[in-house]
């Protein structure tokens, strides 16, 4: 469709059919990216949108166009691509009285200031994460006083489900400031060039808003070692955006940022240096475990039976995370209590534990195995 329509600049062409509409009166556009990238490509941006509605029907004028097309610039930025996101009439002819309505570039990457009701006491275990947290919650409270010393990069690794995300959110009820959280795969775009915009916006909203901390969770989706290059070809372009935003040269004052990942020996070595500090979570302790569930059970909306011993089923949940215990034991044995219609047995919890094991898996030691 793409190829077709970036020569289908005159009315004569099999797009002028007697199915299309009379003119277009609204199109309504979005900017795309570029099918391909080089090293000095510049992404441009729309300022006057009275003048770029004269030269977009200009230079388009003839199009025939309808909801999810392509319109390519042929000019000032060639082959710059703008999406069709509406058009009225659809299929439609674009003239000289269309009007062209531009979206903003936010309009598919929003991410939502999160306000959490997370404390540290309803953390288990991680001190040190913990700690560190003070450390950046007085940074959050005066950012001035800290100056070049302040915390900024820290990064969270260890097994999922062991609450990285959850030490986040209570970090950022502690201090009373906005949260940013974003799973880093959304920050690759569909086009090569959109995965460094995006990154450029969420720091710009994050200054916006400071004192503010910005999660990035599995972040190893867009800071993966070099080798990896073949594998995803847009990662260095990426990285770089990453690297100019964590090593402050736009100085953005106030902004904290907090990655965690599973994946530790995958990260590309630069990207992880510019960390002042990795904080390891861990899997649970026998004692820990024990806390887990006696916390979590006390929530349930039925009752345990006397015969339920949770101390003994810490024993039996080594190399269980938090996640695990509550997602694949305590759920799956409430459920099955509710289904009963009597209260949670040791049986249940027994059979749950046992799907359990054998749902559980070891994550891989390679991307692909």
């Amino acid at each position: 469709m793409r190829a077709k329509q970036r020569v289908n600049t005159k009315k004569g062409s099999k797009y002028s059919s007697a199915a299309k509409e009379k003119g277009a009166k609204t199109v309504v556009v979005k900017p795309a990216g570029y099918p391909l990238k080089g090293l000095f490509h510049e992404y441009p941006e729309p300022s006057e949108l009275d003048v770029f509605e004269f030269y977009a029907r200009e230079q388009w004028n003839g199009f025939i166009v309808k909801k999810g097309d392509y319109l390519f610039d042929r000019r000032m930025f060639p082959d710059f691509a703008f999406k069709v996101v509406d058009v009225e009439p659809d299929n439609s002819e674009i003239g000289k009285n269309t009007k062209f309505v531009i979206e903003d570039y936010d309009s598919d990457f929003f991410v939502p200031e999160l306000k959490s009701t997370v404390s540290f006491k309803s953390i288990v275990g991680q001190e040190r994460a913990k700690q560190k947290c003070k450390l950046i919650e007085r940074f959050l409270s005066d950012p001035v006083k800290f100056g070049k010393w302040a915390p900024k990069n820290i990064l969270f690794h260890g097994p999922a489900g062991t609450g990285k995300t959850m030490t986040a959110k209570a970090l950022a009820n502690a201090v009373e400031v906005p949260l940013l959280a974003v799973k880093a795969t959304k920050l690759i775009g569909e086009f090569v060039g959109d995965g460094a915009r995006q990154i450029h916006q969420l720091y710009e909203k994050a200054e916006e808003l400071s004192p503010c901390i910005i999660f990035i969770d599995e972040f190893d989706a867009i800071a993966l070692n070099r080798s990896y290059q073949e594998i995803r070809g847009d990662v260095a372009e990426i990285v770089n955006a990453l690297l100019t935003e964590m090593d402050g040269i736009d100085e953005r004052e106030g902004i904290c940022t907090i990655a965690a990942t599973n994946m530790l020996p995958a990260l590309d070595a630069a990207v992880r240096s510019r960390f002042e500090e990795e904080i390891e979570f861990t899997l649970p302790t026998v004692e820990e475990r024990y806390k887990l569930l006696k916390s979590y059970a006390r929530t349930f909306p039925v009752k345990l039976e006397k015969d339920v011993n949770l101390e003994a089923i810490a024993r039996q949940t080594s190399g269980f995370s938090g996640r695990d215990l509550v997602e694949k034991l305590l759920k799956n044995a409430l459920h099955k209590a509710i289904l009963s219609g009597g209260k949670v047995t040791c049986a249940h919890i027994e059979k749950a534990l046992e799907e359990a094991r054998d749902k559980k898996s070891e994550p891989p030691g390679r991307m692909f195995v």
